[in-house]
């Protein structure tokens, strides 16, 4: 009987699941697999590691009720994975086709292990390298890249498999009750995860969110964006799926381009795979060294309500809203001069939904090194805010010190009339 084998990674769904769909045509029997590496966990924010656990019996539920099992192993993935194709006499692993190096090394080391790996999409809407420009092997503006990404065709959304058939005696593994593998601290309220969870949000965002999306994306008080990022990151959701249901929607336009911008980043870093450590665009920019004003930022002490405010709630929620963290990766990189390696490594720390490609590919777009083609330009923070929190709401709902103060002045609070005796200066002028 032929056996094949599923790697789950980023791809924690069984809604259109091309490795999923292909694997199940083509043997009769089909073993899904997700291998907890202490390696990629001890580098992975402790938000995600907690998630992980939830989506994962959530996963394993759904294969269950299909007939199959998810089968968990504790160490390095290529190792298990290779150690279960010779249990089970498995030649082929079908896998999510990822852009990081170390999907790409991981691919690599099991064709090394004498097996036969067969790469899928999934991972985002349009493939990376299925638009290319006619100069070279990416785009490295968004605008032409949006163009070529409208016009590209879209692959059909496959459903649900009717079945899956994992071949008996084989140890499904234990998931955890839980892991101390990770970095960062915990959010204070952690959001439900997992496949079911998620297309329970997909399904409220289409149904009461989606319509204002156009106009209150960057709104901070009211926090009216999708909220799909972690369910999107893990995989949770499919993006295509998502983009779907959502295109032909009022609002859906302005929501799909954010998808694209998600494709843009993945596509810059299959082909920039050093996007994390190096600048995409070197501005021989001369960074400042400066652990007190890091460490002020990181905690929301920096005396600038609105970056305090964000950076805060990405302390508590372990999310934070888009447009604080432009404010907050500018207020960094720009006015303090501090690298963007410390920003961005800070947010992979923390965030529910740190995703390579995205996470580096927007400080870098911030930082002035990355795919903006205004590197310099302005991006003031209480221009931000007054734009986008005009009467405070988001900055009192973080800084409790603040939350005395009356409508716009949460936004001053260093002016000597109105600052709060436990709220510090600020570390550096916004600018006004």
């Amino acid at each position: 009987m032929a056996h094949t084998i599923v790697l789950f990674t980023q791809d924690l769904r069984l809604h259109d699941h091309p490795a999923l769909h292909a694997a199940s045509r083509e043997g009769e029997t089909v073993l899904p697999v997700f291998v907890l590496d202490p390696a990629l966990l001890r580098r992975s924010a402790r938000n995600r590691v907690r998630a992980l656990l939830d989506i994962l019996n959530d996963l394993r539920d759904g294969l269950r009720s299909l007939g199959g099992d998810l089968v968990v192993r504790h160490g390095d993935t290529v190792t298990e994975v290779a150690a279960l194709a010779r249990e089970t006499g498995a030649d082929t692993v079908h896998v999510t086709e990822g852009v990081t190096r170390t999907a790409t090394n991981r691919a690599e080391r099991l064709r090394e292990a004498g097996l036969r790996v067969v790469s899928h999409p999934g991972l985002t809407v349009v493939p990376p390298g299925d638009v290319t420009p006619a100069s070279g092997d990416h785009y490295k503006v968004f605008t032409p890249y949006l163009r070529a990404w409208e016009a590209h065709p879209w692959r059909s959304v496959l459903p649900e498999p009717d079945e899956v058939r994992s071949p008996e005696g084989v140890d499904p593994g234990k998931i955890p009750a839980r892991l101390d593998e990770g970095r960062g601290s915990l959010a204070e309220r952690p959001l439900a995860m997992g496949e079911t969870a998620a297309r329970q949000r997909l399904c409220s965002w289409l149904d009461s969110g989606l319509a204002h999306y156009a106009d209150r994306h960057d709104d901070l008080p009211a926090g009216a964006t999708s909220h799909l990022s972690a369910d999107l990151r893990f995989g949770c959701l499919s993006p295509l799926e998502a983009a779907v249901l959502a295109r032909d929607e009022p609002g859906g336009a302005e929501f799909v381009r954010q998808l694209a911008w998600r494709d843009f980043h993945h596509q810059v870093t299959a082909a920039f795979p050093d996007m994390g450590i190096r600048d995409y665009r070197p501005r021989d920019t001369r960074w400042r060294d400066d652990p007190a004003a890091l460490k002020a930022w990181k905690e929301g002490r920096t005396g600038v309500p609105i970056v305090d405010a964000g950076m805060r709630q990405l302390l508590r929620e372990g999310f934070m809203h888009n447009r604080t963290r432009m404010i907050t990766a500018a207020f960094l990189t720009r006015t303090l001069g501090v690298h963007w390696r410390a920003g961005a490594e800070h947010f992979a720390d923390h965030l529910l939904d740190g995703d390579v490609a995205n996470n580096n590919g927007n400080w870098q777009w911030v930082a002035g090194t990355g795919n903006d083609t205004r590197p310099n330009r302005a991006f003031n923070p209480l221009r931000q805010a007054r734009r986008f929190d005009p009467e405070g709401v988001y900055v009192r709902r973080y800084v409790p010190e603040l939350a005395e103060l009356p409508g716009r002045a949460a936004h001053t609070p260093w002016d000597s009339l109105l600052g709060p005796d436990d709220y510090p200066p600020p570390i550096a002028s916004p600018g006004s």
